[in-house]
């Protein structure tokens, strides 16, 4: 910088934050995107808010970025899944841990995931797109819905899922699990299959930097096969989800002590990523984004008091309610199932 006093009033605002003096660190929000420091500035007390600006969209600058990483470190890796913690080039370089060491702190400034080799539901996924509001009636469920969850069954779309579960893959990762389920376990139909049923296991969520407490999410991925997506669930299941609650509770503060049970919020999707029925472990501190969204993310407490309230006997479940949530036009569920009755829908009324 110029040795010059500055001249106008940019300059002198820019001059500011050099000269920041750190006293300590206030807050940190956003999943640890945002902090905020209480320091001085010539003596006087000063607040200095730092929030990661959104990625530059410049072409050259993106397909250099992989390239130009000053460091990375794998957090796991499953089938075509992997995830790190990285730091740009245009971060600071890590510092010595003390002068009598060759360890370097890593101070990462990027989460990244990569899925390779990618296919075309993926990068649907991931691609910008419209989104569409949608209701699924019991009907829509049985005709539509539900046999296209049987068909990601049979195409392997589980096979990572059912690795983790089988101790083949992120052993390592597997930050608590019960008694494990007997090797290759069948996949039953409908109910209870083993003595095994309660039994489940913890693991970071891939979108988790593993670090940041107050943004804690994990997963819970029961043993038991038979459950789907919570459209399995019903009134007989009540008893196995108030004990999975309690014992994800149980589970998740004795790993991480420094959180109470009134800090977490447990919820599953619909529609979900995968169909094996799983459970997100948040802190409530976590800031809503897409996966706690209205319509997707439907609280663990809400389902046990909805099946409750049902009439009817031990079968009656969560397939005779109508749900409503959204999609992207490029998701399957669209062009194959709503679209199609959507269009149909229309030609009918064009037509009477």
């Amino acid at each position: 910088m110029s040795d010059q006093p500055p001249q106008n009033p940019k300059e002198i605002a820019e001059a500011l934050v050099p000269r920041f003096q750190l006293t300590r660190q206030l807050n940190q929000d956003q999943a640890g995107r945002r902090t905020s420091l209480l320091g001085t500035i010539d003596s006087q007390p000063a607040l200095l808010i730092l929030e990661r600006a959104p990625f530059p969209s410049s072409e050259s600058y993106l397909s250099s970025l992989p390239s130009t990483l000053l460091s990375l470190r794998n957090l796991g890796a499953n089938d075509i899944y992997h995830w790190y913690l990285a730091q740009s080039g245009h971060s600071s370089p890590s510092t010595p841990t003390d002068s009598n060491s060759n360890e370097t702190e890593f101070f990462p400034d990027l989460k990244i995931n990569l899925i390779y080799p990618c296919t075309q539901k993926h990068i649907a996924k991931y691609t910008k797109q419209p989104l569409r509001s949608v209701t699924e009636t019991p009907s829509i469920y049985a005709q539509h819905i539900r046999p296209y969850i049987a068909t990601q069954h049979t195409a392997g779309r589980l096979t990572w899922v059912h690795n983790i579960l089988d101790g083949l893959k992120e052993v390592e990762d597997v930050i608590y699990r019960t008694s494990p389920p007997p090797p290759n376990p069948p996949i039953p139909s409908e109910g209870p299959s083993s003595s095994d049923d309660e039994g489940f296991l913890l693991l970071p969520d891939l979108n988790w930097d593993r670090q940041t407490l107050s943004a804690l999410h994990l997963l819970a991925l029961p043993f038991r096969r038979d459950l789907w997506s919570l459209r399995d669930l019903r009134k007989k299941h009540i008893p196995w989800l108030r004990h999975m609650r309690s014992k994800l509770l149980d589970a998740t503060t004795n790993v991480y002590p420094e959180i109470e049970t009134d800090q977490l919020k447990l919820y599953v999707h619909y529609q979900p990523t995968y169909y094996h029925l799983h459970i997100h472990i948040v802190h409530v501190a976590l800031e809503a984004g897409n996966t706690q969204a209205t319509g997707k993310a439907i609280g663990l407490e809400s389902i046990i008091e909805h099946l409750e309230s049902m009439a009817g006997d031990s079968e009656k479940g969560m397939d005779s309610i109508t749900l409503h949530y959204t999609l992207g036009e490029a998701s399957e569920l669209w062009t194959q199932v709503f679209e199609p009755l959507k269009r149909n829908a229309t030609d009918t009324a064009s037509q009477s």
